[in-house]
């Protein structure tokens, strides 16, 4: 079957290619991964049997006039640590053919898509995560008129990419989407202040009912709508979805309703910008396999309402994931920038970005709720209905000031407070885990060419209510990096536990890389000790262990 596919897109393209010469077009990228692990006991990391591990994948795309095709080859040989055990072997993870012009958009075979925010369907891929629950069958795109946008999709979800071939998931989904901007649609809105988009959605999955035990619907929807306003320096925009009773190994097979709500409200003018973000989430697990669990085919995405960090120890230490069986979500933030020429904002001004979240667990109303029910409803979930119970809180503020043409400096400062007896971070503390964390980034531009940049971070427990301290207690990262415009970079970075309460257990976490960057080519190495943890994007999550070796990278782009 591989062939057959593999075949099939090679005569379509020679043949368009025949039919009319230098018209197609190639674009694809391809990226390498290898890695040599040494056994290290004092931080836990194993040597594989293989002792090299390597992962891989080229993606090639054809366009030529309105015919379309692609593939991606990947190869795990096998997989770099951290990766789940769906990667395995060599082989065809994802091809496709189709047609395109201004009224339609046809794809047969792999494709990635996402409706609205993704509350009710998201099929997308993030390679750093090990993640990909791309659709397999066929999407069609229409656009009958101005400002008018149908989408519908049907197919299986990829489960995991096994001995070189792709396993699918048991369930089929299938979903339809509209969304019509007014302002373009219709000619006496055109040039209104407020412009206005409208969309809905409907998703359904189907799995058959093989429990013995339980009548489990065959049949699953989700369904809901959204909104996007924008007015002068104004925006909003909101999405609502429901999912009908859809028992599951997540929520333990109750036949409670679902519901994900989702609004962001923003301004924005010279100098200053403010958002506000809320969330509302009650059993949103919604997977095409009712069995499956982990990050394992979900056909919906639930964003994650707390910025994204990127330094050492605030984005790898106390990282959050999203809890789609139920939170309620709010973030503020407000970028403002001092005029440059003022005493505050000096001679280029002075950028202030402050930042606030926090999760909630919802409240789970039993009034009227009889548990010997044969429905199977075990409570009463209410939009932005929340507890007391805190899953998450993070407060940051960071400070970017340019003191000459040469030198910059950004001050941070990151309160960040985690349940861990909800998103298990360490298995060495309970309950709230309170962490405050300092940064200073410094930046010199020696001349045109040449550039330094560095970190020192400190992360610093509170203690426990008897005085003893929390988890594994404080920690400490220093970066350094030299730049030579545009091919080279060096680092050197090391985290370190220094505050450890077992003082064997005080661990230095050293890693050194070096790269070159040419064009659409870049080459990577490293050498160093990786803490184990959780490495988190968007509220999306996958177990990293620990490791000491080398890695060695290549991409490249055409």
């Amino acid at each position: 079957m591989r062939k057959l596919i593999l075949l099939s897109f090679v005569t379509s393209v020679s043949l368009a290619g025949n039919a009319q010469v230098n018209t197609g077009n190639f674009t694809g990228n391809i990226e390498s991964v290898f890695q040599y692990l040494n056994e290290d006991t004092l931080i836990g990391a194993n040597q594989p049997a293989s002792k090299g591990l390597m992962n891989s994948y080229m993606n090639v795309f054809y366009t030529q006039g309105n015919f379309k095709a692609g593939m991606r080859f990947e190869s795990y040989l096998p997989r770099i640590q951290g990766y789940p055990n769906r990667f395995d072997g060599t082989g065809l993870g994802m091809r496709y053919i189709g047609y395109a012009n201004d009224f339609v958009d046809v794809t047969l075979g792999s494709f990635y898509e996402q409706f609205g925010s993704g509350l009710a369907f998201r099929a997308y891929e993030d390679r750093a995560l090990g993640y990909d629950n791309m659709m397999d069958g066929a999407r069609l795109i229409v656009r009958p008129y101005k400002g008018i946008v149908l989408k519908g999709v049907y197919g299986y979800q990829r489960l995991s990419f096994q001995k070189g071939l792709i396993v699918h998931s048991e369930g089929i989904t299938r979903g339809f989407d509209a969304e019509v901007h007014l302002n373009e649609t219709f000619k006496k809105l055109n040039d209104a202040k407020l412009d206005v988009v409208l969309g809905g959605s409907f998703v359904s999955k189907y799995q058959a009912d093989n429990n013995d035990d339980l009548i489990l619907p065959e049949n699953v929807g989700t369904y809901g709508g959204r909104a996007k306003l924008r007015y002068g320096k104004w925006s909003l925009n909101a999405e609502y979805v429901q999912k009908e009773q859809d028992p599951s190994s997540d929520n333990g097979y109750i036949y409670n309703y679902g519901h994900a709500a989702v609004f962001n409200l923003a301004y924005s003018k010279k100098g200053l910008g403010i958002l506000l973000s809320g969330k509302s989430v009650d059993n949103m697990s919604y997977r095409s396999d009712r069995t499956k669990d982990l990050q394992d085919v979900f056909i919906n995405y639930l964003p994650a309402m707390n910025k994204t960090h990127t330094y050492n120890l605030v984005a790898t230490l106390y990282p959050y994931a999203t809890q789609p069986l139920g939170e309620i979500a709010y973030q503020a933030e407000v970028l403002y920038t001092i005029p440059k020429g003022t005493k505050l904002g000096g001679k280029y001004g002075t950028a202030i970005n402050a930042n606030y979240s926090v999760a909630l667990r919802p409240m789970q109303h039993m009034s009227g709720i009889n548990p010997n029910d044969s429905t199977g409803v075990s409570y009463v979930g209410r939009p932005f209905d929340s507890s007391d119970s805190l899953y998450w809180q993070d407060i940051n503020i960071n400070i970017t000031r340019k003191i000459n043409k040469k030198f910059n400096i950004i001050a941070s400062y990151f309160n960040i407070r985690i349940n861990n007896d909800v998103a298990k971070i360490s298995n060495d503390a309970k309950g709230i885990i309170n962490s405050h964390v300092g940064v200073l980034e410094l930046g010199y531009k020696i001349n045109a060419k040449h550039s330094l940049r560095a970190e020192v971070q400190g992360l610093f427990l509170a203690k426990n209510s008897d005085g003893s301290i929390q988890d594994k207690g404080d920690w400490a990262t220093v970066v350094l990096e030299y730049s030579v415009s545009p091919n080279y970079f060096f680092s050197v970075m090391n985290q370190y536990n220094y505050g450890n309460p077992v003082a064997g257990l005080r661990t230095h976490y050293p890693i050194v890389t070096c790269g070159y960057i040419r064009d659409a080519t870049r080459f990577m190495v490293s050498y160093g000790r990786q803490r184990a943890g959780l490495f988190c994007v968007g509220g999306v999550c996958r177990f990293v262990p620990a490791s000491n070796g080398l890695t060695l990278s290549f991409t490249q782009s055409f």
